[in-house]
């Protein structure tokens, strides 16, 4: 994919990230369960956010940025390793978070602690006020002489959903020289991108995979999935892909975002016990035990082979439970 190839982006991943059978999970369930480690991308506690930053970050300091300005919730991993890849790379960051969750210095806010980082917190449960926030620092920064960047939400935008279809070649290569047959891949969905770039990703190099995503907040995907999927096409000039069949996705919040679940928990235990591999309450517990679920429901043939994706997120185990 040439026009892939030719936009920029820095490694800061260390990959390729492991994949391989998760056997007692596939004993226990019946299914050929893999894993694809995300959660070992190497910086900070790892997760799948560098491979979106990758992209980002190298559009930032072509566009002569000097600060990089992200938001999310209080325990945002994102905001995490957005910052823990600025100080790798020497940009100062500012971390705007809704007060909002667990406030305390623990988990995510601990790391960002100890890198020395500056957190803004907003009082609101409206993104519209974490943005106007953003966009008076912005301005406050210009009139001190700075180039400000902003990177939104979950770095879900087209030049990070990217970092996804890079994963897809990357799984693709790998499955190769492990001689293994990739038909299913399974997600977790927070703010549409890596569920966006995977979707893009089979379509260009392999459509006969089928991905699904796992919402872990109460948001609408559909159309947010679909506008990404087209504005990464024109970025890569890949021309216009029909996704609409193709788009997957169950919603596990539960309660809500950021509030650990029942169903979550069982799987944060079940993968704990049988594979000594840790999950976290808010993303990869609530997404694994949707899959879960859909192998009960036979959403699944036979004999998939199904690709779990670990996103990371073990900072919020020390916050949320």
């Amino acid at each position: 994919m040439k026009g892939l190839e030719k936009i920029k982006k820095i490694d800061l991943a260390y990959k390729p990230t492991p994949l391989y059978k998760l056997n007692n999970i596939s004993l226990i369930t019946g299914k050929n369960i893999f894993v694809k480690r995300d959660d070992m991308t190497g910086i900070g506690l790892g997760g799948n956010k560098v491979r979106k930053l990758e992209y980002l970050l190298a559009d930032a300091i072509k566009c002569g940025a000097d600060t990089i300005i992200t938001t999310g919730a209080a325990q945002s991993n994102h905001a995490m390793l957005t910052a823990a890849c600025c100080r790798k790379l020497g940009l100062d960051v500012i971390l705007v978070l809704l007060k909002r969750g667990v406030t305390e210095k623990k988990g995510n806010l601990l790391l960002n602690d100890l890198m020395g980082v500056e957190v803004v917190f907003v009082d609101s449960d409206r993104t519209q006020d974490l943005y106007a926030e953003i966009n008076r620092i912005s301005d406050q920064l210009k009139a001190a002489g700075k180039t400000p960047y902003t990177i939104p939400i979950g770095a879900s935008v087209p030049l990070g959903v990217l970092g996804y279809v890079d994963c897809v070649k990357e799984m693709i290569e790998q499955s190769r020289d492990q001689d293994i047959k990739i038909d299913h891949i399974v997600c977790c969905t927070g703010s549409g991108g890596t569920y966006a770039g995977l979707l893009l990703g089979a379509k260009l190099f392999k459509p006969e995979i089928k991905v699904t995503g796992i919402a872990v907040t109460l948001d609408d995907f559909y159309p947010v999935v679909k506008e990404l999927v087209n504005q990464s096409c024109d970025l890569i000039k890949a021309g216009p892909i029909s996704i609409e069949d193709d788009i997957h996705l169950f919603n596990y919040a539960g309660d809500g975002y950021a509030i650990p679940s029942e169903r979550g928990n069982a799987a944060i235990n079940l993968m704990a016990r049988n594979e000594g591999l840790f999950l976290d309450p808010v993303y990869t517990g609530k997404t694994f035990g949707g899959l879960l679920d859909l192998i009960d429901d036979g959403y699944f043939e036979e004999d998939e082979n199904i690709v779990f994706l670990h996103t990371g997120g073990a900072a919020s185990i020390f916050a949320f439970m």
